[in-house]
């Protein structure tokens, strides 16, 4: 079979899908995929209706809480973290701000420059299982110095 014959074979499967193939779900953005569990769910319209407007009231919200790591060694940094997450975990904080610096003032001889603790943190998010969405604060917040990181929802984990 060549390339031709493979492409008309996927446009009449698409067509007579009528709209269920998995890549125009994709498309959609009805996927989600979960970077932990590494399975997809697609959910119900309800469903991703609540969540997107969790999402939204977030991104807008102050946060639950805030921990100050700057000036800290990536060690001490990464302990203060698991507790701080351990800590929001447990009391069902949603948002949380982190302030770990620009890096402006990191010592060139300790072998490192640059953001050393933003990149410790963003590390740290990605390998945290209930860590969902982050990003960079507004300048007023600390601009790339500070990262808010939304928590997963107790029944999306």
């Amino acid at each position: 079979m060549n390339f031709g014959e493979i492409l008309d074979k996927w446009e009449n499967s698409r067509r007579s899908n009528s709209g269920n193939d998995e890549m125009e779900t994709w498309l959609r953005g009805n996927e989600i995929f979960d970077k932990d569990a590494g399975e997809k769910k697609t959910p119900k319209q309800g469903e991703l209706r609540i969540r997107q407007e969790r999402r939204r009231r977030l991104l807008h919200a102050l946060p639950d809480d805030i921990l100050d790591i700057h000036g800290l060694s990536c060690e001490k940094a990464l302990i203060s973290l698991h507790a701080f997450f351990d800590r929001a975990k447990e009391n069902g904080y949603e948002k949380l701000r982190i302030i770990h610096g620009k890096g402006n003032h990191t010592q060139s001889g300790t072998g490192g420059s640059g953001a050393v603790l933003g990149d410790t943190v963003r590390a740290f998010i990605e390998k945290c299982p209930f860590a969902g969405e982050s990003g960079y604060e507004k300048a007023v917040n600390g601009g790339s110095g500070a990262t808010w990181v939304l928590l997963k929802s107790a029944n999306s984990l």
